[in-house]
């Protein structure tokens, strides 16, 4: 896997990866890295919860439901996921909101959601 050179996270180090298993990001490299061609900001490395797959298909986005002409293997509670920066504030507003992986959730994702609200969620603050 290509790794993204020169993007930071939130806590301005260096990107890790989120997860190669499901491969997931807007490249699917398993990093959160952006780009001007992702609108969408996938950028917030989550670990899905039964309750946010929920909510996120009530918002006509069924992340659950394999899709295997796209490569998607449909995500099950657990698994890591590079998560659209606007749907997480979204799940925020509403408690929702499933933890994150700070380490791994691009700087980018700052214009959408605080730093102190995703601190408030972190799975990997020691």
């Amino acid at each position: 896997m290509n790794w993204p050179e020169n993007q930071m996270n939130v806590l301005q180090e260096p990107l890790e990866p989120c997860s190669l298993s499901p491969v997931t990001g807007f490249t699917r490299n398993g990093c959160c890295e952006t780009g001007p061609q992702d609108i969408g900001s996938h950028t917030v490395c989550v670990q899905v919860t039964e309750q946010f797959l929920e909510f996120s298909r009530s918002r006509g986005n069924d992340l659950s439901t394999p899709r295997p002409e796209f490569g998607f293997p449909g995500l099950k509670e657990g698994d890591r996921w590079c998560l659209c920066a606007p749907r997480y504030a979204e799940a925020l507003e509403v408690g929702t909101a499933p933890r994150v992986f700070l380490r791994s959730t691009h700087e980018r994702a700052l214009e959408f959601v605080s730093l102190a609200d995703l601190m408030g969620y972190a799975l990997d603050l020691s």
